[in-house]
């Protein structure tokens, strides 16, 4: 039988090195009222799980003795502004590590007054999971309320309600479960995805590392297990790929590479992408790291993409799956959270933060306010400080976005004032399926106009213009949009262009009215969600309607818009002309 030889101390320390390389990273964050016990459960985290250094545990130690606060004062672990200190609350957000022998850990202890609830917020951004702390003694309170609703607000998918000072009411049964009760009907609208629940003593260290014996009618984890075992992978966006680029690497003639994060989808070596916002299309070459080449990336790495094609991209740009086109607009709809004291005012200039690029915008107005507390929405004509609600943004040039729901990364963004550049708001943009009801009001007043009015029918008009009525779907190629209407102009065509650059829902409803008149409708749109593409479809009617694949158009304005004069020759919308007979099909 052989046997192997011991490690050395080298190679142990390797091996530990490479095995913390591959634990999971779970961001979670703590919210909950003042003196709900935060930061308490937090030191004893680190305590119990040997995440402190000894100089800092001394250092608390010794401030424990002066406060009068037994042995060990757990929250000054993570309480570290001296203002903090002196009056037992937290103020800022901390930040702290620890990991296992399962997973890695970064801990945001945010703050429990009412005053910085943007704190929190900016806290929970990056957070995948939220620990919400309830006093047992005081049940649900409207701070408790108000992080839930932020939490779920950020998109957060897991929220792990801490029943707190168990101790103090005997591990009373019925006390957790009345909390239970309350808090699932307060956040039923939340539609939170998982919700749970822990009874715990942050003092005494019931059920947060290790399971307690005085809760033998709580049979689930304890914290630190829940912690150690929920999915992180799941919550991320593994379909759409999207990579904001941040810096183009060009350090010889020899490579050309686009740096960034992968914020969602999964990338590999040959796979088609899309750069926005000229829509032209490549194939990956190779995806290179400091490490070396990898055969495919995924959020959130950071990475450096080659393409086989020469192509001018720069920071802001946008590298996708031309099977996901996100949302291309100057105007949406978010919901913000107002981080400055001075209020939002409709209409001022304001700078916007979006993903890798910054443009210039103005809120256009204040849609309405929600109570967190009652979560009653309100009309409202601005925003104060620490307030939430919903307006609408209107942009200097379009931004390449998707739902926050569906993306945190590309549907977030940060308000900033350009006179003293200080983040003012942070927001998230909704689906853009919502509609306004000046936009419903715009639909009823073309409806109003009689479809089937007229004395003209459609066999006079063809006979008049020489073509039957389309609508040409085309996404993100709108230059070759204006190319094909000028090559059809100019054969004597009825036709239009019709663009989302106004970010209206009836783009579609355009194209019929203008398929009634006769015309060849070219609608050039921004996404090609396939809701939106299916919706038109219905509204056109199919036998007019021509969905344009972008990837089987040639890149050259020009060329693509003679592929698409052969594309309506061959159904039979226009006429043949053999000045265009050679250019390729579709």
């Amino acid at each position: 039988m052989a046997v192997t030889a011991p490690m050395t101390a080298e190679e142990a320390i390797e091996a530990f090195l490479r095995q913390n390389e591959t634990k999971e990273l779970l961001r979670f964050t703590t919210a909950g009222s003042v003196d709900d016990g935060k930061s308490t459960l937090i030191g004893r985290l680190l305590y119990d799980s040997k995440g402190v250094y000894e100089d800092q545990l001394a250092s608390v130690q010794k401030a424990s003795v002066n406060r009068n606060a037994g042995p060990i004062d757990f929250s000054l672990l993570t309480d570290g502004l001296r203002a903090e200190r002196e009056q037992g609350i937290t103020i800022d957000v901390a930040y702290r590590y620890f990991s296992t022998p399962r997973r890695k850990f970064i801990i945001a202890d945010t703050p429990g007054h009412e005053q910085y609830t943007r704190n929190m917020a900016t806290g929970a951004s990056t957070a995948e999971l939220a620990v919400v702390l309830v006093d047992a003694r005081k049940g649900v309170l409207p701070q408790s309320r108000r992080h839930a609703y932020i939490a779920a607000l950020l998109g957060i998918p897991r929220i792990v309600v801490a029943v707190n000072k168990m101790d103090l009411l005997d591990f009373d049964e019925q006390a957790f479960l009345t909390i239970r009760s309350d808090f699932q009907v307060f956040s039923a609208p939340l539609e939170i995805p998982h919700l749970d629940f822990i009874p715990i003593s942050a003092l005494d260290g019931d059920n947060v590392v290790v399971r307690s014996q005085r809760t033998p009618w709580y049979s689930g984890p304890a914290l630190l297990e829940y912690l150690e075992t929920v999915p992180v992978m799941a919550a991320r966006n593994l379909d759409q790929f999207r990579l904001p680029v941040q810096y183009v690497i060009r350090p010889n003639l020899d490579f050309r590479g686009y740096a960034g994060q992968v914020v969602s989808g999964v990338l590999r070596p040959g796979d088609r992408v899309m750069v926005l916002p000229s829509g032209r299309t490549s194939r990956v070459k190779s995806i290179v790291t400091y490490d070396g080449e990898l055969r495919e990336a995924f959020p959130p790495m950071s990475i450096t993409v080659c393409l086989e094609d020469e192509i001018d991209i720069s920071r802001g740009d946008m590298l996708i799956s031309p099977d996901s086109m996100p949302h291309a607009s100057r105007r949406f709809n978010a919901s913000v959270v107002w981080m400055n004291a001075d209020p939002l005012e409709p209409g001022r200039p304001y700078l916007l933060k979006h993903t890798t690029q910054q443009t210039s915008g103005t809120v256009r107005t204040v849609l309405e306010t929600v109570d967190v507390n009652t979560l009653e929405k309100s009309p409202a004509s601005a925003l104060h400080l620490n307030e939430i609600g919903r307006v609408a943004i209107e942009t200097h040039k379009p931004l390449f976005f998707d739902s926050y729901r569906r993306n945190r990364s590309t549907g977030s963004f940060v308000l900033i004032d350009p006179v003293t550049n200080a983040t003012i708001a942070a927001g998230m943009i909704e689906d853009t399926k919502r509609s306004t009801p000046a936009d419903e009001a715009a639909k009823a007043a073309i409806s109003a106009l009689g479809w089937g009015s007229g004395r003209v029918t459609p066999a006079e008009r063809y006979a008049r213009a020489g073509h039957r009525p389309a609508t040409l779907w085309i996404t993100a190629r709108k230059e070759a949009a204006y190319c094909l209407e000028r090559m059809l102009f100019d054969r004597d065509c009825l036709v239009k262009v019709i663009t989302d650059d106004f970010e209206s829902p009836l783009v579609s409803e355009l194209a019929r009215f203008s398929n009634h008149g006769g015309f060849i409708a070219i609608c050039s749109v921004s996404s090609n969600a396939p809701e939106e593409t299916s919706r038109a479809r219905d509204v056109v009617g199919a036998d007019k309607f021509i969905e344009v694949d972008p990837t089987e158009l040639s890149p050259r304005d020009e060329e693509a818009a003679a592929q698409l004069c052969r594309l309506l020759e061959t159904r039979g919308i226009i006429r043949r002309d053999d000045r265009f007979a050679e250019g390729s099909g579709i």
